[in-house]
């Protein structure tokens, strides 16, 4: 019986995006059909160390009136960090959720299904080989003949197995208004110009100490680690779109689709929040640096290392010597289901040309939002 190979495929839903002055709509399936997800119903047309001190100010959402705030960076456990990713997905994001699911486990089936296929066409190769070296194959032809006649089969549905992993993903279909795609793009450059800065910071920790008693103008103890941004895509998602990528050095890292977030932490752990979800905040912060400057990074003032209360050198100290104060960019993003991410950027500029671009492309989002 010449050798036979049957994978049964399940259609993977697609997810269209509408982003019109009319409001937001979400479709999720296949034209002319229902997809239903387990027992959660059906989704179709569903809405949608360094040490330094720091002295912030500037824009935010929630309060633009910041008072200052000294910082200074030093060992400390994280207590700057996002709850359980299981619960932060907005309960109207869930058929995505679903969708990306089954797309990677469908991926992961037939990843498997190449590696039998694989062996299986490995092991005929062996048999035919054998066939000839043992001479039966000579004899009867037939023999070989089968054999060459499966290796084809074999070739065939390695080929076909590996178009069908390539097919395994959700396809998101973004359709904007024009005005409402202009605003995007003015956000995904804000964001190049974002991730070409010297030095992007994920803050992981912040803690008051007593400025009187450390001789520090640093009321605030702060731990940051290096981490990367970039415009890259989930491996679950196709799209003309990509995602704006923010590491994050303590939990799931961030990926930004035009009307939701993906945390990511890996396949089977992840969470989809609305961008109108997000409470955004961007200011600046003064930061005392103790090491190299980055080139984008401009020096604003100087202060000691061991100062008094107000703000002259402690002369008790031999060798007190000037640091200077640099202007950083900062980034918070917070949401009511646990976000809770800080970040730094050595490019003060082009953090706020990003944080004017998020704030008025958020606003749009929301407003169509409410016309849903």
């Amino acid at each position: 019986m010449a050798w036979s190979f049957r994978k049964r495929i399940k259609v993977i839903p697609g997810v269209h995006l509408n982003l019109s002055k009319s409001g937001i709509s979400t479709s999720i399936g296949i034209k002319g059909a229902n997809i239903t997800f387990g027992k959660s119903g059906n989704y179709l047309n569903t809405n949608i160390p360094v040490l330094g001190i720091t002295n912030r100010h500037g824009l935010s959402d929630s309060d633009s009136n910041l008072k200052p705030e000294i910082h200074e960076v030093i060992e400390l456990s994280d207590n700057i960090f996002s709850s359980d990713i299981h619960e932060i997905t907005s309960q109207n994001m869930q058929g995505i959720k679903e969708a990306i699911v089954l797309a990677n486990q469908q991926r992961k089936d037939l990843k498997n299904d190449l590696l039998k296929i694989q062996t299986s066409l490995n092991s005929s190769k062996l048999k035919l080989g054998l066939s000839y070296f043992l001479i039966y194959g000579l004899v009867k032809k037939n023999i070989p003949e089968s054999i060459k006649t499966d290796i084809e089969a074999k070739k065939e549905a390695l080929k076909q197995t590996k178009e069908q992993v390539g097919n395994s993903l959700v396809k998101l279909d973004i359709e904007f208004d024009p005005e409402i795609m202009e605003q995007y793009k003015v956000l995904v450059e804000a964001f190049r110009k974002l991730t070409t800065s010297q030095k992007i910071w994920d803050v992981t920790s912040a803690h008051y100490q007593d400025r009187v008693a450390a001789r520090s103008s640093a009321s605030t103890l702060v731990k940051k680690r290096d981490v990367r941004f970039a415009l890259k895509s989930l491996p679950d998602i196709k799209s003309d779109f990509n995602a704006l990528y923010f590491q994050n050095a303590n939990g799931a890292d961030l990926y930004f689709y035009p009307s939701f977030i993906v945390m990511y932490s890996n396949n089977t752990n992840f969470a989809l929040i609305g961008i109108d979800e997000i409470i955004f905040s961007q200011s600046y912060v003064r930061f005392t640096e103790t090491g190299s400057i980055p080139k984008d990074s401009k020096v604003i003032d100087r202060t000691w290392a061991k100062v008094n209360k107000n703000g002259t050198p402690d002369k008790r100290f031999k060798g007190n010597y000037q640091i200077p104060v640099v202007r950083y960019g900062e980034i918070k993003l917070r949401t009511n289901t646990g976000l809770n991410e800080e970040y730094e950027f050595s490019n003060y500029e082009s953090t706020e040309e990003f944080g004017r671009a998020f704030r008025d492309y958020q606003s749009t989002i929301k407003s169509l939002k409410h016309l849903n």
